[in-house]
């Protein structure tokens, strides 16, 4: 009789070593997601299969890729992420928090670009050092040099002690 092999298992830790520590505040803007390319090594298939595509609500195809990017620092109670998903016409920053076992807290897009084929919509986001996550976001049509400013929308969200991704209020 033929034993089934368990596929070999990622340990946490190792997981999180691919996401160094920054220095707060930090601003994600469209671009950042290259220089964490070049900086940070490639998230292994079994790393992105066991600890990101479970978080992961849209499918994923051959020409999606995962980036890591930085942990964000002195969270003593829980461990936050944050990795860089591109799709199709889809680029995000997505925040994640697990507990120090590795199991999830909670998950937020905080920020990236996204074209659903009319508007293309485009958020920068800033992490201050108090975890304070400011997001903002602008609108062009395709063939538009510049986005209305005035048309923008800003909000704030907080990262809690206890690594939940809250909306702030003022």
């Amino acid at each position: 009789m033929e034993k089934t092999r368990k596929p070999p298992r990622v340990s946490f830790s190792h997981f999180l070593e691919k996401f160094p520590e920054v220095e707060l505040p930090i601003t994600l803007a469209e671009e950042a997601h290259h220089a964490f390319s070049q900086k940070n090594e490639p998230l292994p298939p079994l790393m992105i299969e066991q600890f990101i595509l479970p978080l992961e609500e849209q499918g994923i195809d051959d020409y999606t890729e995962f980036v890591a990017c930085m942990r964000i620092p002195e969270t003593h109670e829980f461990h936050a992420v944050i990795y860089w998903r591109a799709g199709l016409l889809n680029y995000q920053y997505t925040l994640a928090t697990f507990t120090k076992k590795g199991e999830l807290i909670d998950k937020r897009v905080i920020g990236g670009t996204f074209s659903d084929g009319v508007v293309l919509t485009s958020s920068v986001v800033t992490i201050d050092e108090d975890w304070t996550i400011y997001v903002v976001s602008g609108q062009a049509r395709p063939g538009e040099k510049d986005y209305d400013a005035s048309s923008s929308t800003a909000y704030k969200l907080e990262l809690l002690p206890e690594g939940q991704i809250v909306n702030s209020i003022e």
